[in-house]
């Protein structure tokens, strides 16, 4: 297993603080191995990464709610998501791992929902081993129509063109983590850029913006993923979405301070009402927070 960075542990506030009840779309939580088993073959751990700590970040931030997505980590064991929403309480709603489909009977789904999970998150990305067959991918969407669930993906290191056709034609909601992975030095041509925003002009497919320190390209303060983010507001304002993506794993260099990406988030969005619509509304509505 490679050794990566863990997150900046000193959370500093941001300035200014966010509306009450924002959300964090996406965060992971992690814990010891002696306690939640780690899945053979998994691509990182983090045991520092508790549930204690990220809500030590969100209180930091001024953050009021969040979504947990269970990492590839656990595969489809989600005790460590089910510890943390039990502790964590009714602000807090959890996104499960797609390999609960193909791993689990009815019964867990039904305690995942009961739990507050809404939503599934789907890899294609080999290098994980998180990928669902073509078989299980279809029980799978099935069974989160019936669940009333959305489906998010994780995009491919190279964007979502690659995989698109796996999902494009579905009608329920579905949340395309990081922006869709667009390369900013390719500007309005940039085949992920084109397809999200065609994505987005069908009603059901949402975009979550994230992980804009790792997609750009020149660097810090990351001024080049900031047309992107534009480009997708202006698209559908209804359908964005801003998420930490804390203990930002996989991260080769030092994780910036969770408060630098919110600050980023706020040179996204300029103005208050489009923030509250971002960070309240938006994920309101997806959630399904009151």
């Amino acid at each position: 297993m490679a050794q990566y960075l863990a997150f900046d542990p000193h959370p500093r506030t941001p300035n200014p603080l966010p509306p009450p009840a924002s959300c964090d779309a996406q965060f992971h939580v992690l814990g010891s191995r002696e306690k939640y088993p780690v899945r053979p073959g998994a691509a990182y751990e983090m045991p520092s990464a508790t549930y204690e700590a990220a809500l030590r970040m969100h209180r930091a931030l001024g953050i009021g709610r969040g979504v947990i997505v269970q990492t590839t980590t656990y595969g489809a064991d989600h005790s460590v998501v089910l510890d943390a929403l039990a502790a964590m309480g009714p602000n807090y709603r959890g996104c499960a791992n797609a390999l609960v489909f193909a791993e689990a009977d009815d019964a867990y789904l039904a305690r995942l929902h009961d739990a507050g999970i809404r939503g599934a998150r789907f890899s294609f990305r080999k290098e994980l081993g998180a990928v669902l067959s073509d078989r299980d991918y279809e029980r799978a969407i099935a069974r989160i129509r019936e669940l009333g669930w959305y489906v998010k993906i994780q995009p491919e290191k190279d964007g979502i063109v690659s995989s698109v056709e796996r999902y494009e034609k579905l009608t329920i909601p579905v949340l395309i983590d990081h922006m869709a992975r667009p390369d900013p030095r390719s500007g309005a041509k940039d085949p992920n850029l084109k397809k999200m925003l065609e994505l987005l002009k069908r009603g059901n497919f949402w975009v979550m913006l994230s992980l804009g320190e790792k997609t750009s390209k020149a660097g810090y303060p990351w001024n080049d993923v900031i047309p992107i983010a534009r480009a997708y507001i202006e698209a559908a304002p209804d359908r964005c979405v801003w998420a930490s993506d804390w203990p930002h794993p996989v991260s080769t260099v030092q994780p910036p301070n969770d408060a630098d990406l919110l600050e980023l988030f706020y040179r996204y969005v300029p103005e208050d009402a489009e923030r509250r619509k971002i960070l309240i509304d938006n994920p309101a509505m997806l959630f399904g927070f009151e």
